[in-house]
């Protein structure tokens, strides 16, 4: 900018200049318009001759810079001595020295980190902005520090006790100290809402996972950045009870509280519906009526799957959701792509189930889109970067979870929330091994049958050295599970003993899909008395639809810690 000459002029000189050229009528056209030449000459003579219009060219610019009410300052030369300041900066701060250096005339700039920018803009001769500094009045200023020529500086010095000749560089400060608490105000707001959706995110995930008898589980959970808001990923281990355990991961699509307050609903229901021990898929399919129940507008992904320690393999069933990971004992990961479904809520979707192999000594990996997701990047490429990462992923549960994290670039800035669980199936040797156990025997049917399978729990029981008084209770609850499926089941039967560290599980499965329900008995029965038995002597019983028709009916004990 050039302080003595401003080619622009002032906006509409030009047009009102145009104007009174046009409106003046010439002798010899009086009356040939559509305005009467006496109308013409009326309006002539009566019409006081409009005003000069100043140029920018004319206007003094000390006067103007005086009187806007931004703060003005203008340094010179290498040292930046103050050259000029206008009467809005000495209201700010005083009445200064003109000719010293700015670092002793104008102190005020050094905490808004002014001074190496005034070297910045000398040097290299283009403007620089600093956008809503807090000066040491307290208020707010965006300083905007533009480079000025020889002329310009000389200009500005006009009673000023600046050198002639070099750069100079005026400093232009806007007050936005009502913008800028505005914004402040609005981002406490926001961190406001985070730390409560955080907070509700938090409280209705799991405090703490449950633990399987043949698992080893752990799960981590990330919440976005600051600049993020918290979205609906979830997750939860469930334990089935005859040693079945129940994984889930979820994310409902959104953010914010609402997000959460979906996810928290959804969560509830999972853990009510794994209780009816369901498939996969039918839980999956509860799910998806509930979730258009909700909130017709909010949709979720979800992953269910099971795990039964007599198949090695975990059932799961997709809506919507990203691929389950496995790796084996060897490093070698496969991923689980089918089937998968739509997601929860969009409704009129049959899902179905399908199977992975969790052999011992195998890690499966369950997780949200924020682990893998990336902008500008295919999905499929963050999926096959967690699986580089997972197959040289070794240690505990809490440890593979970590480095994943890690792995990903996961760091307390990350614009998504992520949720990781990891289960692994420990493959136990020695004295461990020895703690879990598994025997079964297949029911020909026939008078034998109940007589048989009683004799052969007992021998199981006794080899594995369970006190005299769980070797009965064993050997009655077996007794009473087979007499119940001999009655009321079709073949193929089976009995199945299991034992952990921690309980000893009896199982009875037949060909017959008819649950069966505890009742009381009247006096007069003969029969209806087995489940109550069993109900009462064990410390926990159920029954199951198995795939393929069919039930299983089961009871466990709880070991006594030695």
């Amino acid at each position: 900018m050039n302080f003595t000459r401003w080619s622009a002029r002032l906006p509409g000189t030009q047009r009102r200049a145009a104007a009174r050229t046009d409106t003046t009528v010439s002798p010899d056209r009086r009356g040939d318009g559509s305005v009467p030449a006496a109308r013409a000459e009326q309006l002539t003579d009566e019409a006081p001759p409009a005003p000069a219009v100043p140029t920018v060219d004319e206007l003094p610019v000390r006067d103007v810079l005086d009187r806007v009410p931004a703060l003005v300052a203008l340094v010179h030369g290498p040292e930046h001595r103050l050259a000029y300041v206008n009467d809005a900066y000495v209201a700010a701060f005083g009445t200064r020295d003109l000719g010293e250096r700015a670092r002793e005339a104008l102190p005020e700039l050094d905490a808004p980190g002014l001074f190496p920018l005034l070297d910045q803009v000398q040097r290299s001769g283009r403007p620089r902005t600093l956008k809503s500094r807090k000066a040491p009045d307290g208020r707010s200023y965006t300083f905007t520090c533009t480079p000025v020529t020889d002329t310009d500086a000389d200009s500005g010095n006009e009673g000023g006790g600046g050198g002639r000749g070099g750069r100079g560089v005026l400093v232009f400060a806007t007050d936005v100290t009502d913008h800028a608490e505005a914004a402040g105000r609005l981002r406490a707001s926001e961190r406001s809402q985070r730390e409560t959706a955080v907070t509700l995110q938090r409280s209705l995930l799991p405090q703490e996972l449950e633990e399987p008898d043949d698992l080893r589980v752990a799960a981590t959970y990330h919440p976005g950045g600051t600049e993020a808001a918290v979205g609906g990923d979830w997750y939860d281990v469930i334990t089935l009870g005859g040693g079945r355990t129940a994984l889930v991961i979820g994310d409902v699509m959104g953010r914010g509280v609402r997000a959460a307050a979906v996810m928290g609903q959804l969560r509830t229901a999972v853990r009510a519906y794994a209780r009816l021990d369901l498939p996969p898929h039918e839980v999956l399919q509860l799910l998806d009526g509930l979730a258009t129940e909700i909130d017709a507008n909010q949709i979720a992904t979800c992953v269910y799957a099971i795990h039964d320690p007599n198949e090695g393999r975990l059932v799961y069933a997709s809506a919507g959701h990203l691929p389950i990971l496995v790796r084996d004992e060897n490093g070698t990961v496969q991923r689980a792509d089918e089937p998968t479904g739509p997601p929860l809520g969009t409704g009129g979707w049959i899902h179905t189930s399908g199977s992975i192999a969790l052999p011992p000594g195998s890690t499966a990996v369950l997780y949200t889109d924020g682990l893998v997701e990336r902008r500008n990047e295919d999905l499929d490429e963050g999926i096959a970067g967690l699986e580089r990462a997972l197959s040289g992923a070794t240690g505990t549960p809490q440890v593979v979870c970590d480095r994943l994290i890690r792995s990903a670039g996961v760091t307390p800035d990350h614009d998504d929330d992520v949720a990781v669980l990891v289960l692994q199936h420990p493959a136990r040797k020695g004295a461990e091994a020895e703690l879990f156990r598994n025997a079964a025997l297949e029911l020909l049917g026939g008078v034998e049958a109940a007589p048989r399978a009683r004799a052969f729990a007992s021998g199981v029981l006794t080899s594995w050295r369970f006190p005299t008084d769980l070797h009965d209770l064993g050997v009655l609850a077996t007794s009473e599970l087979v007499a119940n499926s001999l009655q009321h089941g079709t073949p193929p039967m089976r009995l199945r003993l299991r034992r952990t560290d921690r309980r000893l599980i009896i199982e009875v499965t037949d060909g017959d899909d008819h649950l069966p329900r505890r009742r009381r008995a009247e006096p007069v029965d003969e029969s209806g008395r087995g489940i109550a038995i069993v109900a009462t002597i064990a410390s926990n019983w159920g029954s199951r639809r198995t795939p393929g028709g069919g039930k299983a009916v089961w009871c466990e004990f709880v070991l006594q810690k030695p």
